[in-house]
């Protein structure tokens, strides 16, 4: 079992930045890829970015490459989304997931661990 536990949301204006974090309890974090989705109210959840167990391959949504990066410390079993340049359209509740050995993101289905959530608010 990994659980994991996201933080770092809060409400911004537009401009703004923040720094989400997933953090992992449980097995081996340095062996599970990690990838960032969201849901907006009366939306489907959505792929935002994904990082691989290796922490090489990176993957990112078009609607917020150049803004956001994904990154990880295994050594505090973290991943990190550092979002920039917010807009009002970036507000959702942002949740991470955690897949053994997933190399690149080809879906939510390789994800089977999942966090709560944290609420991202941006105010125009």
């Amino acid at each position: 079992q990994v659980q994991l536990v996201e933080s770092g949301g809060g409400l911004v204006q537009a401009g703004g930045s923040l720094r989400l974090s997933c953090t992992a309890s449980g097995r081996t974090f340095s062996n599970y890829g990690v990838a960032w989705f969201r849901q907006a109210p009366g939306k489907e959840r959505e792929f935002v970015s994904a990082i691989s167990y290796g922490g090489s391959n990176k993957d990112y949504a078009d609607s917020v490459k150049g803004r956001f990066i994904i990154s990880r410390d295994n050594a505090k079993n973290t991943v990190y989304l550092q979002m920039i340049s917010l807009k009002p359209e970036d507000t959702a509740v942002y949740y991470c997931a955690a897949g053994a050995f997933v190399r690149a993101y080809f879906g939510e289905n390789e994800y089977n661990y999942w966090g709560q959530g944290t609420q991202v608010t941006v105010s125009s």
